[in-house]
């Protein structure tokens, strides 16, 4: 196995790269830090210590974006870059344009922080950001799409690696939703009013809110996981072409499916149904997809005893076709009628969060971070650590999403409980009651999962200022292929 020359990395622009891999988990610490003190507020209210900017209600919005757009966005944003790059075979186009977007980027995150906080939002779910901001998103997004198509129009081969078309099409999905979704008059300075009303809002805002997961929680991570998996296997793909009808078939099911989260509302009854339905079909693809990233693994399951990168994204993996199947289930009107507004959503949202988005891009990192500073064929620090945080991350998000599933199945039994007289046998203020348990059990498995991300922050650390702890044993054992070695295997497979 062949090392990584310098004259090979000096090919390619991995500043930019470098600098988003690392405010990836900065962001990731930040946003879980937050989402770990709002969970505890649900079990300790005295810990909003009475300050308006430290509410739930505030600070939920600021976890749920920061998640997505910080670190979910810094993590697409730098594997876009990097990938595209290595099968591309060239660098990037408009290298000083791809600097603007990252420090671009970086300024939507620290505007987010300040006014969410302070309570200026628009009230739209996962686009609750004021209209200044979202003219510095649009600008943003641009550059980063004509840097990413820029680059894919200089290729050096004819070849365009099925992971850019994922990338292409969070690209262009984001652009077209937040655009329309986004569609406001302003009063002033950091105040909207959007321009649609009533059901019609409610409608254009699920059909973001739905495809804000699909095209950026979902298409952009398995463009990660197309050219990740099969690298840090040193496998082709399982099969090419189911990747690309898997690509097609997601494309054309997903922006379908939004109305599922607008059951038992003013919203007409057939726009209701065809949101079920297509959220049922959508099944196919996505373990389709999920099938074809496990089982390029074939031939080569014994890495999941030695690598626990492999690890990270196959149980990534293993959690996108659990929450792919939860979904769709949950899309059953009467399934909907338990769950809707318990705990159980939450559940369900953070096994896509911490178990596909989180796992599958520390995955990445864990691939990347050694190339981006030039190190030895998998010498992280310590591979002993990332050991010590794949379980930790596993045990921390099994933790988690059980006890809301449990409480969401408590809340939901209680709240359409009745007496034979007709009455609620429970009142509400009992379901909230009867949930603390799980709320105490939620704060104990986030707190594990931040303690993993703790850990990373100092392997990352050491590893970038060049120490190495397990010298030996990676060098025995490298966990990171060479970067030459796939980009021929996996672009004609």
């Amino acid at each position: 196995m062949t090392n990584t020359s310098t004259a090979e990395l000096e090919r390619y622009d991995l500043g930019v790269v470098r600098r988003f891999a690392i405010m990836t988990v900065v962001w990731g610490i930040v946003v879980m830090g937050v989402g770990l003190l709002i969970a505890a507020q649900l079990a300790w209210p005295a810990l909003n210590f009475d300050l308006p900017w430290l509410s739930f209600g505030r600070l939920r919005p600021l976890h749920t974006n920061a998640v997505i757009f910080a670190f979910g966005g810094c993590a697409l944003m730098g594997t876009a870059f990097y990938v595209v790059q290595r099968t591309c075979r060239t660098n990037l186009f408009a290298k000083g344009l791809a600097e603007f977007v990252f420090w671009g980027w970086q300024l939507v995150i620290v505007s987010a922080a300040i006014t969410l906080p302070m309570g200026l939002t628009t009230s739209k779910e996962y686009a609750e950001l004021e209209w200044p901001i979202d003219v510095l998103i649009t600008i943003v997004w641009v550059a980063y799409g004509i840097v990413f198509f820029g680059t894919i129009g200089k290729r050096k081969v004819s070849h365009i690696y099925v992971a850019n078309w994922f990338f292409g099409a969070l690209i262009v999905g984001v652009a077209v939703l937040h655009l329309f979704n986004s569609l406001a008059i302003p009063v002033s300075a950091f105040k909207s009013y959007s321009i649609f009303s009533g059901s019609v809002d409610a409608m254009v805002q699920w059909w973001y809110g739905h495809n804000a997961v699909g095209f950026f929680l979902t298409a952009g991570f398995l463009g990660i996981m197309y050219y990740f998996v099969p690298k840090q296997a040193e496998r082709p793909v399982y099969s090419y072409r189911l990747s690309v009808v898997h690509f097609w078939a997601l494309i054309a099911i997903y922006v379908w499916a939004g109305p599922h989260h607008l059951h038992y509302t003013s919203l007409p009854d057939w726009a209701q149904n065809l949101g079920m339905v297509m959220s049922l079909v959508l099944l196919a693809p996505s373990w389709g997809g999920m099938i074809n990233g496990i089982m390029t693994l074939s031939g080569a399951w014994d890495k999941l005893r030695t690598d626990p990168i492999i690890k990270f994204l196959i149980v990534a993996l293993s959690f996108y076709g659990m929450s792919t199947f939860e979904g769709p289930m949950m899309a059953i009107k009467t399934v909907n009628a338990l769950s809707h507004n318990t705990d159980w959503t939450i559940g369900h949202v953070h096994s896509g969060a911490l178990g596909w988005v989180a796992m599958i891009s520390i995955g990445a990192l864990y691939h990347l971070i050694p190339i981006l500073y030039g190190r030895r064929q998998g010498e992280m620090y310590s591979v002993q650590l990332i050991n010590l945080h794949f379980w930790l991350s596993t045990l921390g998000t099994v933790i988690y999403i059980a006890s809301m599933w449990v409480n969401g199945l408590l809340q939901g039994l209680m709240w359409r409980a009745t007496n034979t007289d007709g009455t609620l046998t429970y009142s509400f203020a009992e379901s909230v009651e009867a949930s603390y348990p799980g709320y105490y059990v939620r704060f104990i498995g986030g707190a594990i999962f931040f303690a993993g991300m703790l850990i990373m922050a100092y392997n990352v650390y050491m590893t970038a200022k060049g120490h190495t702890r397990d010298e030996k044993a990676a060098s025995a054992n490298p966990l990171t292929p060479s970067v030459a070695t796939l980009e021929e295997g996996t672009a004609n497979a």
